[in-house]
Formats: structure tokens, sequence, C-alpha cells
């Protein structure tokens, strides 16, 4: 029996020789530089496709999601959680350079719930992503009275690390000409408007300093990108860059976003 398993060694260490030799010769035979331009080509396509599928990187740009989550956090987001959204544009990265094409969502596994932090195609520009708090699913009414947002009539709790930085109220009677729909009042006193079938109404943590549907109206399904669910890096870009390792936000670092 012993001689068997040694006879198996050697013919799987023989295997593995042949095996090296040809891979070494293929490589030879393409040269290094065919070699790497392989491997690039294929490492591109492998980045292209977990971005397209599974998941992508973003990084927080402003305060309108704060103190939940920070400028310079930056997050992993869910694509499939809610069905994949195969590419709508091609284009040179980084630039504005490129053409519309024809996309399509895959099955999800869940539907947007109230409370979900997601990143979305901005309905007025969508070559823009943006990063709010799921508020209202479609059919709900939606009011805000003296800051304080209800659902259905009732009062929606705030997010745990949701903050007011306006200490003052607009009153009711006043008319902001930015809110949507037109004639809705104002960023403290708002509606009731009811959110209409395939679109819902997001709203930043940050309540008196966020670009929200209050701003740009409801948000279309079709524009959902995914689900933020951690933060893998953060760093304050005011401290400067000698304080490297103090300019790092050890603590978020792995923080699930609620």
């Amino acid at each position: 029996m012993w001689d068997n398993v040694v006879k198996g060694w050697k013919a799987y260490r023989g295997w593995a020789k042949q095996r090296k030799e040809r891979r070494e010769a293929r490589r030879r035979a393409k040269g290094p530089v065919r070699d790497w331009l392989e491997f690039i080509i294929t490492l591109t396509i492998m980045v292209f496709v977990i971005r397209t599928t599974v998941v992508e990187a973003y990084r927080i740009p402003s305060s309108s999601m704060e103190d939940t989550l920070l400028i310079g956090d930056f997050l992993m987001v869910n694509k499939f959680l809610y069905g994949i959204r195969t590419p709508d544009r091609i284009g040179v990265p980084f630039t504005r350079i490129g053409f519309d094409v024809p996309h399509t969502r895959l099955p999800a596994l869940r539907d947007p719930q109230r409370g979900d932090v997601v990143v979305f195609k901005y309905p007025k520009d969508p070559s823009q992503n943006y990063i709010k708090r799921l508020v209202g699913l479609p059919g709900d009414t939606i009011e805000i009275r003296d800051k304080v947002l209800l659902i259905n009539g009732r009062v929606l709790t705030n997010p745990p690390k949701a903050k007011f930085a306006d200490w003052r109220v607009w009153p009711d009677e006043v008319q902001q000409r930015d809110i949507v729909p037109a004639g809705n009042g104002n960023r403290d006193n708002y509606g009731p408007v009811v959110v209409p079938d395939d679109h819902y109404f997001m709203m930043g943590d940050n309540r008196d300093n966020s670009s929200d549907s209050r701003y740009w109206g409801f948000l279309p399904h079709d524009n959902i990108v995914g689900k933020a669910f951690v933060v893998y890096f953060s760093w304050d870009k005011y401290i400067p860059f000698f304080r490297f390792y103090d300019s790092i936000r050890w603590t978020r670092i792995g923080s699930l976003i609620q």
C-alpha cells in the first residue's frame, strides 16, 4: 500500500512539473509584454463584472447624510439586492465622453424598504450618483410639520444619528420657490404629498442641509443603484497630510450602515 502511495506522489509531482514547464513555455512564446497585457485585460474584465453585478465603492462627498455618514467615508454598495441594473452608458471613465445604451434590471432579492440607505442616479443628472435614506414607499402620504416627518399620518422615528443643523423652524405659510412639487411649503413644513407607483421619497439624515426629494421630486425605481451597507475606509480631509495617521477615522472602518 505504501509503495502505491509513493508511486502516486511521484506521478503527481511529474505531472505538476510538466504542467509548469508547459505554462512557462507558453509565456516565453508569448513574451513578457503580451503576458502582462493579457493579465491586465483579464483583471479589467473581472473588476468591471464585479462592479456591475456585485458591489461597488462609493465616496461620501457632502454632509447631507451626517452624522450617519461623514465626508470622506468610503462605502461598499450592494448592487444585486434590488436587482442588478445593467450599464446604461458606454464611455471613457471619469469623463463625459460616451453614449447611452439600452439597459434592464435583473430580478431582485427584495424590494427597497423604508430606512434603507440607497445609492441612486440623480434624477436631474443621471451621470451623478446620490445617496439618501428611503423614507417613503409607493402610495405613502408624506408630510413634515415643524421638522417632524409623518408617514401616513404617523410620526417616523428619526435615524439614530440624524441631525438638524438649524434650530429655526420655517413657518407653514412660507413657500420655498425650489420646493417640489411647487406650492408644498418649505423644508420644515411640507406636503402632504402622495408617493406615486414605482417611486420613492428620499431624505438626507442631515435634514436641514440635504438636497433630497423635497427639492427634486420622487425617485424612480429604475434610478436605484444599490444599498450602502458598510464603511470600508474613512478619512478626514481637513487634517493635514503630514498627520495622515491621525486623519484616518479608525473607529469607522468596518462599521455597518444603519
